[in-house]
C-alpha cells in the first residue's frame, strides 16, 4: 500500500488533472510573481539557498587542489539538473503566501512532514542519479579529447579548451550532450515537484503530468528552459554568489508557472503531520534557539 501511494498518491480514484496551454506572456508573469515572492520573503529565500554559492566556492577550491578542474563546468551546470528538487522549500513558501498563510522560513521544511514525501524522495533519487550520470558522461567526453592526465594549470586548461581542435570538440559535444540532459530534466521536473508539494498524487502521476505539460507547450517550455539556463549562467559568474538571488526567484517563479499550467483541484492535498511537542529545559540551550527546533 505504501509503495502504491508513492506512485499514484493517496486518492482512491484517479487524479483529475487539467493541463492548460500557456504562452510567452505567462512566462513573464511567472517571473514577475517569483520576483515578488522573493522581495516579500528575501531572508527566507537567501537562508534556503545560501548553501549553493558556498558549495560552488568549495567545489572550485577542490578543483584547484585535487585536479578535478575539467568537472567545474559540469558541476556548475548541474545546478540546472538538481534545481527542481532543491527548490522544494521555495515552492512551499510560494504556496503558503498565495493561500494567505504564514510563510516563515520554518514552513519551508513542511515538505519533509508531508504525506507526499515518499514520492518526492523517489523523484529526488532519480534526479541525483541523472546528475551522477551527467558527471560521468562529461568526464568521459573530456578523457576522450584530452586523455587521463590532469591539466597542469588553469591557464593551460583554458588554453587547451579555447584554442585547440580537441577543446573545440569538447565544447561542442559537451554542450550538446548537456542540452539533452537539461531537456530531459526540464520535461520530467518542471511540473512534477511543484505538483507533489501541492497535491498528493504520487510520483508516476506527477511525472506523467509534467511530460504532458511540456508536450502540450513545447515552444513555451523550451523558452522557459533557455531563460533558466541564461539566469543560472548570469548567477554563476560572480563566484556563484548571484545564485542567492537567481535560484530563489526561479524557484518561486516555477511554482507560479505550475499554477498557470496545471489545474489539479480535483486531487487530494497532502497531509502535513504536526510537529511533536516537547517541553524544553535549560539543557537544550543553545539548540532550542534554532528556528527549526521551535
Amino acid at each position: 500500500m505504501a509503495s502504491s501511494n508513492v506512485l499514484v498518491g493517496a486518492g482512491a480514484a484517479p487524479a483529475r488533472i487539467t493541463i492548460r496551454r500557456i504562452g510567452i506572456a505567462d512566462l513573464g508573469d511567472a517571473l514577475r510573481r517569483g520576483l515578488d515572492d522573493f522581495l516579500a520573503m528575501p531572508t527566507h529565500a537567501i537562508f534556503l539557498c545560501l548553501i549553493y554559492p558556498v558549495l560552488g566556492i568549495v567545489l572550485a577550491r577542490l578543483a584547484f587542489g585535487y585536479s578535478v578542474l575539467p568537472l567545474i563546468f559540469p558541476l556548475a551546470s548541474g545546478f540546472a539538473l538538481v534545481g527542481p528538487f532543491a527548490a522544494l522549500g521555495l515552492y512551499e513558501l510560494s504556496r503558503r503566501r498565495e493561500a494567505g498563510l504564514d510563510a516563515s522560513a520554518t514552513h519551508a521544511f513542511d515538505v519533509v512532514r508531508s504525506s507526499s514525501i515518499g514520492a518526492i524522495s523517489a523523484l529526488g533519487i532519480l534526479f541525483l542519479v541523472i546528475f551522477g550520470v551527467w558527471l560521468a558522461v562529461a568526464n568521459a567526453i573530456y578523457v576522450a579529447d584530452f586523455g587521463y592526465a590532469p591539466p597542469a594549470s588553469l591557464r593551460s586548461f583554458l588554453h587547451d579548451v579555447l584554442t585547440t581542435p580537441a577543446g573545440w570538440n569538447l565544447i561542442v559535444v559537451g554542450n550538446g550532450v548537456g542540452l539533452v540532459f537539461a531537456a530531459v530534466v526540464l520535461t520530467i521536473g518542471v511540473m512534477s515537484f511543484p505538483m507533489l508539494v501541492d497535491r498528493d498524487v504520487g510520483a508516476a502521476v506527477a511525472l506523467k503530468t509534467s511530460i504532458e505539460a511540456v508536450a502540450l507547450n513545447p515552444v513555451t517550455m523550451a523558452v522557459w528552459g533557455l531563460i533558466v539556463a541564461a539566469l543560472l549562467v548570469i548567477g554563476s559568474i560572480p563566484a556563484f554568489l548571484g545564485l542567492t538571488v537567481v535560484l530563489p526567484v526561479l524557484g518561486h517563479a516555477t511554482w507560479h508557472l505550475y499554477r498557470r499550467t496545471v489545474d489539479a483541484e480535483g486531487s487530494p492535498r497532502p497531509q502535513v503531520h504536526s510537529r511533536p511537542h516537547r517541553d524544553r529545559s535549560g539543557a537544550d540551550f543553545p539548540i532550542n534557539l534554532l528556528p527549526w527546533r521551535r
